[in-house]
């Protein structure tokens, strides 16, 4: 085993996460924005006044626009664009606010998932030049994909279409198709990890730094963790998410508990294989 300091690493857990002795929520913050914006909401609405959609503070960040969306009724139905494009498959249709459910997205999950073909794709994340990001949840079982465009326009993020169709040829549909194998069939899981693994964590004795160290697959049993079966959400900042990579990131962020897990996955030999995984929770 060796230790790695965190430094930049540490400072985003922090910023992001909190640390034990700190106990930050990162989404105490978006709860203050959703409170105060679903109070303004309802001072209009007792006056009988229909409230224009203007910029706040959420939109500079999508990650903090899109869970302030998915928690806020009132606020969702100001951001999405009536009536609203609706695809299912090749028939298209429209939704009519008076027919718009709250849509809770993956807020109601204790986690939420992301997919990169590479590391650097990763620094996307934060990026508050965006304009236009996807929302995704991907339906292991049926192959389905259903997506939500959301654009930013004068400043404000709003939902212009849905889309639901079957996973399109060369749009991670191998990937998805070894993975749903991968965690419902543990004798194809066990011949489909890198031995040894390489696993990076947190040091128990030292919180400021780092472990690097490897698992046989024996261990992996023991340490991993729960793994989604049925659906994975996405969140498509412009990364490419293609069949043609040989790479795969799969990112399991906790929501407001500190729990972040990776697995990295490559293909060699034709065959996908977990070959590192890192868990840094809090």
């Amino acid at each position: 085993m060796k230790k790695v300091l965190l430094g930049s690493i540490l400072f985003a857990l922090l910023v992001s996460c909190g640390n034990g002795k700190t106990k930050m929520d990162p989404f105490t913050t978006i709860t203050g924005m959703v409170d105060s914006v679903g109070h303004k909401a309802d001072t209009l609405r007792e006056a009988g006044v229909k409230e224009e959609p203007e910029p706040i503070e959420a939109d500079e960040l999508f990650d903090d626009f899109i869970f302030n969306y998915a928690s806020d009724d009132a606020l969702q139905r100001q951001r999405t664009v009536f009536p609203l494009p609706y695809y299912n498959g090749d028939t298209p249709s429209k939704i009519e606010e008076k027919f718009w459910k709250h849509d809770y997205l993956f807020t109601k999950q204790s986690y939420y998932t992301m997919l990169f073909d590479k590391e650097g794709d990763m620094d996307m994340v934060g990026d508050t030049a965006l304009s236009a990001v996807q929302v995704e949840w991907i339906f292991l079982k049926t192959r389905m994909v259903k997506k939500y465009y959301f654009q930013r326009v004068k400043g404000m993020w709003m939902l212009e279409a849905i889309n639901l169709r079957h996973i399109e040829e060369g749009e991670n549909e191998d990937f998805v198709s070894f993975y749903t194998r991968f965690v419902t069939d543990s004798l194809y899981q066990s011949r489909h990890i890198r031995n040894p693994l390489q696993y990076i964590t947190i040091d128990p004795d030292d919180e400021f730094s780092i472990l690097e160290t490897t698992l046989d697959v024996n261990q992996w049993y023991a340490f991993r963790p729960v793994m989604p079966v049925d659906k994975l959400s996405n969140i498509n900042y412009g990364q490419k998410n293609e069949d043609l990579s040989n790479t795969k990131i799969l990112k399991v962020n906790g929501i407001g508990n500190g729990y972040s897990v990776i697995f990295y996955f490559r293909k060699r030999g034709g065959e996908w294989e977990l070959y590192k995984y890192e868990d840094t929770s809090i």
